[in-house]
């Protein structure tokens, strides 16, 4: 059993501190320890009486919500343990509930060897920067826990989940979903009991769904590979399920869902890009010229689907702090970016991994027309390189090289998130990532595959100049 006694270590390494959340290596740069002193943080900043807390399938994930929960507790504050779960359960739980704080132990797609804390602050709103830089600070101090725990420790509610699955199922028209078959890969990770769930509550209200579950028993030892996507060599799990139950699209989860991936009829990956087009277009459908917020990465499908339907491109520097401070300033219903983050003004403008399969599931319905027909005008008419990753010795030299000699006859150049060069007839965005020591490319052009080749060579020979690997 977690004790107080457990987290007396004086020194700690703040090291697993990254620009929005806390991930390390179990045992060298995160423990319960760690996670113990990041709880009690957290309060203490936030000035929190009430928090929930949940974990992914990590081996260690259950431990460390055990000393968060003790964290939290050690500060005054309440904790509602949720138990197994997705980051946008939690959400759920500090939205709904209107709680101070919100702790999620996850770390979500990352390799098998790690760990790590995802904090939201009162009723699911972001931190602010000072407020996280105020975190890393008091953790860094490593004071003793100290054995008095006044917080609460609180049981969830046995309706909790079904609360949540009835408000997901409320931001659709469950009736015309279907018939559909829809592959789902969970990968072993916390997806599995969650969708459950939210496809009883969309069967309950009429629709149609007949699923193939994939991978759906959370299993710390992953033994179908960490649940990454993304990563191309991913792709064949959900493809191959996708053609062997003759669905009409697949769906495929990361570790803690706030992310879920799309297949076509033909077990094709579909772009993340094309993802948030079709998103846009159908919040567009239920919100008629709203604003809708999008990264600035690759935009040209995007900005196409929102001005045929009636709304409002607003662009947003890349990051869930900045899509949902926009969102709220802008009162847009929906947000997205193309790392597949998809932020929802009804789900207390957070992200979630369910939302989108359910609303794409209500597109495809409504049209008659397969996934695959959906994307491929995009692909056609706006194909795009896809995200390409360089490790420089000089971000900065490297970027001012690139604009220097490639950039200098663009259209337009724009500065808001690294640097988007418009031509005529192709677009580059080229930005430093906010959580690694990576640049990157990203190109599109409008319907010309040999143009977009050319120039997505060319960059990538000057940044491959700069490479310090």
């Amino acid at each position: 059993m977690t004790s107080a006694d457990t987290f007396r270590t004086p020194a700690v390494n703040v090291s697993a501190f990254k620009a929005y959340d806390v991930r390390g290596v179990i045992g060298e740069t995160i423990d319960a320890g760690l996670v113990a002193r990041v709880a009690r943080a957290a309060a203490e900043v936030l000035g929190a009486k009430s928090a929930a807390v949940g974990f992914d399938a990590r081996e260690t994930s259950q431990d460390f919500a055990r000393a968060a929960v003790m964290g939290l507790r050690s500060a005054g504050c309440d904790a509602t343990e949720l138990g197994l779960c997705g980051t946008e359960e939690v959400y759920f739980e500090a939205g709904s509930q209107s709680l101070d704080l919100g702790i999620m132990i996850t770390a979500s797609h990352n390799p098998i060897e790690y760990n790590g804390i995802k904090v939201v602050g009162p009723s699911a709103r972001p931190l602010t920067d000072q407020e996280f830089a105020a975190i890393r600070r008091r953790t860094s101090r490593g004071d003793p826990l100290g054995d008095t725990l006044t917080g609460r420790r609180l049981p969830v509610s046995p309706s909790r989940r079904a609360a949540y699955a009835r408000h997901l199922a409320s931001l659709v028209d469950a009736q015309a979903i279907g018939p559909l078959k829809i592959v789902f890969n969970c990968g072993n990770g916390a997806a599995g009991p969650t969708l459950e769930a939210v496809l009883g509550e969309l069967e309950r209200l009429g629709g149609a769904i007949e699923p193939t579950i994939v991978y759906g028993n959370p299993d710390a030892a992953f033994p179908n590979g960490v649940p990454n996507p993304l990563l191309p060599e991913n792709h064949a799990a959900t493809a191959e399920a996708v053609l062997a139950a003759g669905a009409d699209f697949g769906v495929a989860f990361d570790g803690d869902f706030d992310r879920c991936f799309f297949f076509d009829e033909r077990g094709e990956f579909v772009a993340g890009e094309y993802v948030v087009a079709l998103l846009a277009a159908a919040t567009l459908a239920r919100h008629p010229h709203a604003p809708i917020v999008h990264d600035p990465r690759v935009t040209w499908a995007i900005t196409s689907k929102i001005d045929a339907a009636g709304g409002v491109a607003v662009a947003s520097q890349t990051g869930h702090a900045f899509i949902k401070a926009k969102m709220r300033a802008a009162n847009a219903p929906y947000g997205g970016e193309m790392s597949a983050h998809h932020y929802f003004r009804d789900f207390y403008y957070c992200d979630s991994g369910m939302i989108p399969w359910m609303m794409i599931a209500e597109l495809v319905s409504r049209s008659g027309r397969p996934l695959g027909h959906l994307v491929g005008e995009m692909r056609s008419n706006h194909p795009s390189s896809g995200e390409i990753n360089f490790r420089v010795s000089d971000k900065v030299g490297a970027i001012r090289d690139v604009e220097e000699r490639l950039l200098k006859g663009a259209l337009r150049v724009n500065r808001l998130d690294g640097l988007s060069a418009d031509f005529a007839d192709w677009r580059v965005n080229l930005r430093a990532s906010n959580t690694e020591n990576l640049l990157r490319l990203n190109v599109e052009a409008h319907g010309n595959l040999e143009l977009l080749d050319e120039q997505t060579a060319a960059l990538t020979a000057v940044l491959k100049s700069w490479s310090d690997a």
